[in-house]
């Protein structure tokens, strides 16, 4: 083969003049032809040839040569005029690999297109299509041809020229001899027909397909404007909501302003009503006593004798009840005893020494502190007065209550009750005026823990801070009884203590602005004038008729507002009034002149231009402060009347207080700015913080109370509004509302008066938001143990909005970090699982069958690249495409970006 390569000047002479024998027999055959001929048809040497090239195609160098020579691959293709179908499926085989090389269809089309001008056919591929025809009794040649057809036609990357290659069989009755095949008995036929009809391009249904696709990007635009309406309407029913929710709120605070009232009325009447019953009581002893006394003198009187001297009567009488009743005591000391004062603490009903109740205070009373004085002599009977009102106490008790200081109270109390014998400290609620108050609260056991914990710097409130506030009833050490705290501390325990956290919060310097300068340059002053007043379009006339009467709708807002920059300075106005006197021609002037001596001639004019400003800008400022006070209302309402963040805060301290017992001891509160260090306390494996334990314990312990973000409504909108510049701005409005109010008491102008008819009543609807809204927010502040002054809206209401945001982020990984677990245990188990199936299918069989599974799912997944594979660096590639063709048939992508076989590039660098 080689020596006939070599002297005949061409790569494949011998296949040539083979083939030449087959295809152009068209003079008398010659001796030496016949005796040609007899040797190709006893060897085969046709077969034996494309085989040869088959193999030197198989490394790269040779392969190279064969696509490079001008009609190597055109003589192969011609040899499908061979008889023989073992050498044409032969030749199929080789032209199907070759179409799976970067630039090797576009070859095997030229070649194909020889192919019909040597053998003179009307289409391209017509000779193919006759042998697929007539040789359906060698199902090898049918399968290979019916694999190069679905290559040949798929393998392009445009879909146009595919739809092309596809046309050119349909016009050659490929899809009629498809039909009459499909009940094939032959599987490996079945597989590759049912190949190519799946890689068929039907351009009736991609057009359907497009206009499906066009209506749907319709339907999108659609539903996406429908979208932003339903947007927009959701965002107005919120806004409608939170003026619902404010209105509420507003009349639950005034509900229970009043309910005060009544409790503190009720006090009042409940505390005359038990002087007068006292009183009564009192008298009615005083009268008993006195008869008892009386008969007790009538007795002596009648032992004694008739000789006995008679006491005078008339005048004096009475004067022996006088004389024998005792005088009454002097008053008792009043200083109270350790219970008495843990009575005042604990209040009527709870415990305390028996006795008699104490004398109302002087109005108004407060509620009553009985207990104060204990078992002592009867008093002197009060002095007779008229009925009703009852006579007052005896002077001695009023004077000694009035006069005598109350020492302060004893440190320690007796406990109260349900607390188990806990000592229990009484504290001075701290208020300068008013009557003094006392509270209780129960000492805090140190906790004495396994381990040494790290330590929460959190900032705590001092125990006589604690009345009034969230923290006054909650119970932390209760949590402590449903906790694993042994976990608690395995997770926190610490060897060493981290450096103190940094709390200090950077000051936020403001800008300042400088203070601008107004150029006195009459030349830069009258050119932005000019330029100001073309915007305007109106002349300078209408400009000040519409001014002197408030007329906004021929002068806008805006306008006003750049105008206020140009108003005549008093330098200015003398020029503009010199030269008036001096009857100088007005036409002289510029249009900016005679509009400024217009301009200057208005009477109030900075009071006119401002309250024109005002009036056109209320709306918008009314509209932009209603839903900021709302906000605030609504938040810090929420914020108080929460019962599920209370139970968080209880948690917390709880945790706290188990944290930092031994070292700093317990704490009755903490401030809210400690939320923020819950991220930075971790556990000994840095895993995870104490918030990821948090979480955990409310979703496993208080699952009821892991959705308490729900519960606190607008606190995102809330940590937006500065409360200080919002009130100052309504502080601006009622500023405005009095200019305009003084302007229409001089001038009466209809614009005015219906102005202040139509917004009066809307500016005092702000002012009481305000107001409400500050009081609401310094209660919410004040129920946390914080003060207004030094927490603002902008720092008090952001505190939850990140508190609430992390815990949100604790409970995504607490829940990610389930599934992941989940997950690897389900892993490990399927592990498990296979690892015993691999002990029962250890036959070789089982085996074979494992190793062909996965060789077909390795080219299917390297049959979804849609890249060409390159033949660089390896040889063997070409019987590697052709023994995997053999194995799975050629699928392509049915979209615009066809698919390649073996074209990811693991394999391109494994063979080439």
């Amino acid at each position: 083969l080689s020596t006939a390569l070599h002297q005949r000047n061409g790569f494949f002479y011998l296949l040539v003049s083979s083939s030449t024998l087959v295809t152009r027999s068209n003079t008398l055959p010659s001796r030496r032809t016949l005796k040609n001929s007899r040797l190709v048809c006893k060897k085969d040497d046709v077969h034996v040839c494309v085989m040869c090239l088959r193999a030197i195609m198989n490394y790269q160098y040779g392969f190279n040569m064969v696509m490079s020579h001008p009609h190597a691959v055109n003589e192969i293709a011609l040899s499908l005029n061979n008889r023989n179908p073992r050498t044409k499926a032969l030749v199929l085989e080789l032209l199907a690999a070759v179409c799976l090389v970067r630039g090797g269809h576009e070859i095997i089309l030229s070649a194909f297109d020889n192919f019909k001008t040597v053998c003179k056919e009307l289409m391209r591929f017509e000779k193919l299509m006759e042998h697929f025809k007539n040789e359906d009794d060698n199902i090898d040649f049918m399968v290979a041809c019916m694999q190069f057809i679905n290559i040949v036609v798929h393998s392009v990357e445009d879909m146009n020229f595919r739809v092309h290659l596809q046309y050119d069989f349909t016009k050659l009755n490929l899809e009629d001899h498809l039909e009459r095949l499909k009940h094939t008995e032959s599987d490996r036929l079945q597989v590759q027909i049912q190949a190519y009809l799946d890689n068929v391009f039907d351009v009736g249904t991609l057009l359907e397909d497009a206009e499906t696709k066009t209506a749907a990007l319709e339907r999108v635009e659609e539903l996406e404007e429908s979208l932003n309406t339903m947007s927009e309407r959701l965002l107005d029913v919120e806004n409608e909501a939170m003026l619902k929710i404010v209105e509420l709120e507003k009349q639950l605070m005034q509900t229970n302003k009043e309910l005060d009232q009544l409790r503190e009325v009720y006090a009042n009447a409940n505390s005359q009503v038990h002087t007068l019953r006292r009183m009564v009581r009192e008298k009615d002893q005083t009268i008993r006593r006195q008869s008892r006394m009386e008969r007790q003198a009538q007795e002596t009187q009648l032992a004694v004798g008739p000789g006995a001297p008679q006491p005078q009567r008339g005048e004096g009488d009475g004067g022996v009840a006088d004389s024998a009743s005792p005088s009454p005591p002097p008053c008792p000391n009043l200083s109270p005893s350790p219970e008495t004062v843990a009575y005042h603490s604990i209040g009527p009903g709870m415990g305390g020494a028996p006795g008699m109740p104490a004398p109302p205070p002087p109005p108004p009373p407060p509620p009553p502190m009985p207990g104060t004085v204990s078992n002592g002599p009867y008093p002197a009977p009060p002095p007779p007065a008229p009925p009703p009102p009852p006579p007052p106490p005896p002077p001695c008790r009023t004077s000694e209550l009035s006069s005598g200081p109350m020492p302060p109270p004893p440190p320690v109390a007796p406990p109260l009750p349900g607390t188990g014998g806990s000592p229990t400290v009484i504290f001075n609620s701290g208020l300068a005026e008013g009557p003094l108050k006392l509270f209780s609260v129960k000492i805090k056991k140190p906790i004495q823990t396994k381990f040494r914990m790290p330590v929460l710097n959190w900032v705590a409130l001092k125990p006589s801070q604690i009345n009034g506030t969230i923290f006054n009833d909650i119970d932390d050490e209760s949590i402590l009884q449903n906790l694993d705290m042994e976990e608690f501390e395995e997770l926190f325990k610490t060897k060493a203590q981290g450096p103190a956290v940094d709390l200090t919060l950077a000051r936020q310097k403001l800008p300042q602005k400088a203070p601008s300068k107004v150029s006195l340059l009459e030349a830069n002053r009258a050119k932005n004038l000019a330029i100001t007043l073309r915007k305007a379009g109106q002349a300078s006339e209408v400009i000040c008729r519409a001014i002197h009467t408030f007329d906004l709708r021929t002068v806008p807002v805006d306008f006003v507002e750049c105008l206020m920059r140009f108003l005549p300075t008093e330098a200015e106005v003398k020029l503009l009034r010199q030269y008036e006197r001096d009857r100088k021609p007005l036409e002289a002037l510029s249009d900016e002149d005679r509009f400024m001596m217009q301009f200057s001639r208005i009477e109030r004019l900075s009071q006119r231009m401002t309250i024109m400003t005002f009036m056109g800008n209320f709306s918008d400022n009314i509209q932009m402060l209603t839903p900021q006070l709302h906000a605030i209302i609504a938040a810090s309402v929420s914020i108080k009347s929460s019962q599920k963040l209370k139970k968080i805060l209880e948690i917390i301290l709880a945790l706290g207080n188990y944290m930092n017992s031994s070292k700093r001891g317990a704490v009755y509160g903490f401030k809210l700015q400690s939320l923020d260090l819950l991220l930075e306390t971790k556990s000994t494996d840095r895993k995870q913080t104490l918030l990821h334990y948090i979480a955990n314990v409310v979703q496993d312990k208080y699952p009821a109370v892991s959705p308490f973000y729900n519960e606190l409504h607008y606190v995102d909108k809330a940590a937006a509004v500065s409360l200080e510049n919002v009130l100052c701005d309504v502080k601006e409005l009622q500023r405005g509302m009095e200019l305009t109010w003084r302007e229409f008491s001089v001038s009466h102008n209809a614009t005015l008066k219906d102005f202040i008819s139509r917004n009066e009543s809307r500016l005092n609807k702000l002012q009481e938001d305000a107001r409400i809204a500050q009081d609401a927010f310094e209660d919410a502040v004040k129920f946390f143990g914080e003060s207004s002054k030094t927490m603002p809206p902008s720092v008090f209401f952001p505190i939850y909005v990140r508190f609430i945001k992390a815990y949100r982020v604790a409970e995504d990984e607490n829940e990610q970090k389930r599934r992941q677990e989940q997950m690897l245990l389900e892993k490990l188990e399927q592990e498990e699982q296979q690892d015993q199936e691999r002990e029962d299918t250890k036959s070789p069989s089982h085996k074979g069958r494992r190793q062909q599974q996965e060789l077909i799912t390795e080219l299917r997944r390297r049959q979804g690249k849609d890249s060409r594979h390159v033949y660089e660096g390896k040889d063997g590639a070409i019987e590697d495409i052709i023994t995997a063709l053999k194995t799975v048939p050629f699928t392509a992508r049915s979209a615009k970006r066809s698919s390649r076989f073996f074209c990811d590039s693991a394999h391109s660098e494994e063979h080439y």
